[in-house]
């Protein structure tokens, strides 16, 4: 839940910034203000979550918090990122405990873009809010190459896109992500060439030649992460490995074949150069988990992501910490930090049970 820049000289938090761009109106509209005793409960859950962050990261490295929030109103997400807005808040959190949340994952194109749409609208009707103070959306769920194109093009403030698992899906999210860039540059010029005709000439009778504004915050690179299967279940996406485990201590041998994974984290970093490798993630078998928290160990799918990742970093020359770790969801984050994650995806603990996909609205009525 870290940031990567700091506030600016205005002393104004970022939630403070993102709360002036929209409550005026969230305050107009009933559909898109969070009810004051769901607001309690989610912060209570994710203050719950982020202390069990905290207890399993032994190493104190940073660890990312992505509050998965598929099939679950936009007033769940207004309720965590922008908390302030709310009477109950101030009297829930501590100095110690998170005060907003900005990532959030998602698992179906059209639900994300409809979400991304609706707070874009929210930003638009007043000053938006600097870039590191709106919500940072994770794309983790199967994608469909017939969609990763218009993904990376349509989808507003896009962080990542977790699930690539081949180098057609990364080619046309990389295509996409051109076409978004492009259409933002000209977007930005465009406004910053009505705003100086909008301006008086100066002494000589001249205008301040056109500033695009904007660029400095923008993300040109659309990060991305290698989905790798690790648990060997048919059901699931990801790259697949062939490895050996070692006859002591279920250490994977060196010689663990990524072939695949590699030929993959090559093509996005010499052949789409609009795309970041981020890193790799992986789903658990839950099972494993459950087995493994019950004999005192760890899943072994998540040591082997690890012996994946050095073995990958080592062939592409590279750091291993150059490529995060993204594994770990509700049943087994903890597991997952103490082997070595960067990131964890955490819904239904934060969120609560989630409704069936017919039955789920991006606006809850009122």
């Amino acid at each position: 839940m870290s940031s990567n820049k700091s506030p600016d000289s205005s002393n104004r938090s970022f939630s403070e910034d993102l709360t002036s761009a929209v409550e005026t109106l969230i305050i107009n509209d009933p559909a898109m203000q969070p009810n004051p005793a769901r607001v309690k409960q989610l912060i209570e859950n994710i203050n719950r979550v982020s202390d069990s962050i905290r207890k399993a990261n032994t190493h104190n490295k940073k660890i990312r918090l992505v509050a998965v929030s598929k099939l679950k109103p936009i007033t769940d997400i207004l309720a965590l990122c922008m908390p302030s807005h709310s009477e109950e808040f101030s009297s829930i959190t501590t100095k110690s405990q998170p005060s907003i949340q900005f990532h959030f994952g998602e698992n179906y194109f059209q639900e994300l873009l409809e979400k991304s749409q609706l707070l874009t609208s929210l930003y638009n009707s007043s000053s938006p809010p600097p870039c590191e103070s709106r919500v940072k959306w994770h794309f983790i769920g199967a994608m469909q190459t017939n969609k990763a194109r218009k993904l990376a093009s349509s989808v507003h403030d896009l962080w990542c896109v977790e699930s690539v698992d081949t180098e057609k899906k990364a080619s046309e999210l990389n295509k996409g992500r051109a076409e978004r860039v492009g259409k933002q540059q000209e977007e930005e010029e465009s406004a910053s060439r009505r705003a100086l005709e909008m301006q008086e000439p100066g002494q000589n009778g001249e205008r301040p030649a056109a500033k695009v504004t904007g660029q400095q915050d923008r993300d040109d690179k659309l990060r991305v992460m290698v989905q790798v299967n690790t648990s060997g279940e048919e059901e699931k996406a990801g790259v697949w490995v062939d490895d050996k485990v070692a006859e002591s201590n279920d250490v994977y041998s060196p010689d663990i074949n990524v072939k695949h994974v590699v030929a993959l984290c090559t093509h996005i970093r010499q052949s789409c150069p609009h795309l970041h490798l981020q890193g790799l993630m992986t789903i658990g078998a839950i099972a494993r988990s459950q087995e493994s928290r019950a004999l005192g160990g760890e899943n072994e799918d998540f040591t082997r992501l690890r012996a994946v990742r050095d073995t990958v970093a080592k062939e592409l020359g590279i750091e291993s910490g150059e490529l995060e770790l993204s594994m770990g969801m509700s049943e087994d984050f903890e597991s997952a930090i103490r082997c070595g994650s960067d990131e964890v995806r955490v819904g239904s603990t934060i969120f609560g049970e989630r409704p069936a996909k017919k039955d789920a609205k991006v606006m809850e009525e009122v």
